[in-house]
């Protein structure tokens, strides 16, 4: 790469001479061009250059030319809600940028509002509940861009509050034939992101090496696949990303270092009648990236500090490390371990101690883009906790996991507390224009901290089809059985709408 620009600025140089020299009585030694540290000056060599080549005779073909790309052409995306500004991802030629951050971080203003739209039909048993319903969710993302660096966010979900969505139930639940309409226009995220040295290049008209990333508002943190920490908090992070160390064989490391003091959720601090406490506690914390030896290491620290007046004594320590790679063409996975420890002095229960390890793997077959069986396990002792996150530890395991966050999906206990098991499934996604999985599941309670009252079985299937870019239909049906509990099963049909 050095070589073509070395050679594209002497071209450029020995052009630039030519068209001086030309009636001007100057000649090549007489000009000394402008050029970067690394160029230099070389002696001209008229066969260093052939003609473009001409296709007069040739007609021009858009099939041949789009063959070029195996026959792709524009994705023709569903546009934003709502657009002020600067369109996103549009062609032609962009507006004259503003400059009132300064010339070196110039601007271009543009309001987005962006999201889907859910809406299901669900018969959930959850053993000791049976309720069929319809509900709807609106998740909307509302972007300010200001500069290429800088903006801010927000999150809202206007027809839900908490855990409760705009539904109609017609079966079961407490009483039949009953709709709650839900409003909320309560923020669930808002901040502000931005990069220290783009800002400080506008206002001081000097560049600055490397990025200096940052946050600071209700700041979602998402770790380890959301499985350490999935929560927005208000606090802020800041981030040393792109380092390298060819010594180590690290291609690309970065650190993340954040700060929360409110909205800390985890399920071990809990207030006076025992449910989780989301404020009267602050989080801090740093959590790492490296990718070496063809893979990549994940990990984190991080502390939660209660205040003892109001909650009692709860402080609790977290922490998460994982390494990720591919075992030549056979498999793929992933080794995750997380260890908390909460010690109570004031006599009330610990919650918040124990360690789990997760292995999650997905195996090469004829078809490795489309047809992919998987086979993740865990082990659990005591309570682990992960750092904060309202959904458990086990939520990736499988799909028999997992909730769907609107018509409260039944599915099997996620906590690893004192508990083994895992999840074997097959995806197929066709042609790349459907998906179905199919999975069994098992989670096996052993210890006096389980949180499962006995073992735990369940079969699953999920389906999802695009019918355009903007919609999608999905289902899913489980069905689990649970030693010394009721057993728990769910069929539901979705249709969701991207904006």
């Amino acid at each position: 790469m050095r070589h073509f620009r070395n050679t594209v600025a002497s071209a450029t140089a020995v052009a630039t001479v030519l068209a001086f020299s030309a009636g001007s009585g100057w000649s090549a030694e007489d000009y000394n061009p402008k050029m970067s540290e690394g160029a230099k000056r070389i002696e001209f060599q008229a066969d260093a250059f052939k003609p473009d080549p001409t296709y007069a005779d040739t007609p021009y073909d858009i099939q041949a030319q789009l063959a070029i790309y195996g026959g792709k052409s524009e994705v023709v995306a569903p546009r934003p809600l709502f657009e002020l500004g600067q369109p996103q991802y549009v062609s032609g030629q962009l507006s004259e940028p503003l400059t009132i951050f300064g010339e070196l971080n110039p601007t271009q203003f543009a309001v987005q509002a962006f999201g889907d739209w859910r809406t299901a039909v669900a018969f959930n048993d959850n053993g000791n509940d049976e309720v069929a319903q319809i509900a709807t969710r609106l998740n909307i993302d509302i972007d300010f861009k200001i500069t290429s660096t800088e903006r801010l966010h927000a999150f809202i979900r206007p027809i839900d509050t908490g855990n409760q969505f705009t539904r109609c139930e017609f079966a079961g639940g407490d009483s039949e034939d009953k709709c709650d309409i839900e409003f909320d226009l309560n923020l669930e995220t808002l901040f502000f992101e931005g990069d220290a040295g783009a800002i400080a290049q506008g206002f001081t008209g000097r560049y600055y090496k490397g990025d200096y990333p940052f946050s600071v508002g209700l700041v979602p943190l998402f770790f380890q696949n959301g499985l350490w920490m999935n929560d927005a908090v208000v606090g802020g992070a800041y981030a040393i990303p792109a380092l390298n160390s060819k010594a180590l064989d690290i291609s690309n490391m970065e650190f993340s270092f954040f700060a929360g003091f409110d909205d800390v959720e985890n399920d071990a601090i809990v207030d006076a009648g025992g449910k989780v406490a989301d404020n009267n506690a602050n989080v801090y914390g740093m959590a790492a990236f490296i990718e070496t030896l063809e893979g990549y290491i994940e990990g984190g620290i991080g502390y939660i500090d209660v205040d003892d007046n109001k909650l009692g004594d709860q402080d609790l320590l977290s922490a998460s490390l994982s390494w990720t790679s591919r075992y030549h063409d056979i498999l793929s996975y992933s080794v995750r371990g997380f260890a908390s420890r909460q010690k109570r002095d004031d006599g009330g229960q610990d919650l918040g101690n124990g360690m789990a390890l997760l292995v999650e793997t997905s195996w090469m077959t004829h078809k490795p883009y489309t047809l992919l069986p998987y086979a993740n396990f865990f082990f659990g002792t005591g309570r682990p906790q992960p750092l904060a996150n309202a959904n458990g530890l086990l939520i990736n395991t499988g799909i028999n996991f997992e909730t769907d966050g609107l018509t409260g999906f039944p599915f099997l206990d996620d906590t690893a507390a004192d508990a083994f098991g895992g999840a074997i499934g097959l995806q197929y996604l066709f042609n790349l224009d459907q998906q179905i999985v199919v999975e069994a599941a098992t989670v096996q309670a052993y210890g006096n901290d389980a949180n499962a009252r006995g073992d735990q079985y369940a079969l699953g299937v999920r389906w999802q089809l695009p019918i355009s870019k903007a919609w999608l239909i999905r289902a899913d049906a489980m069905y689990g059985i649970r030693n010394n509990d009721d057993d728990i099963a769910g069929l539901r049909f979705e249709v969701r709408r991207k904006f």
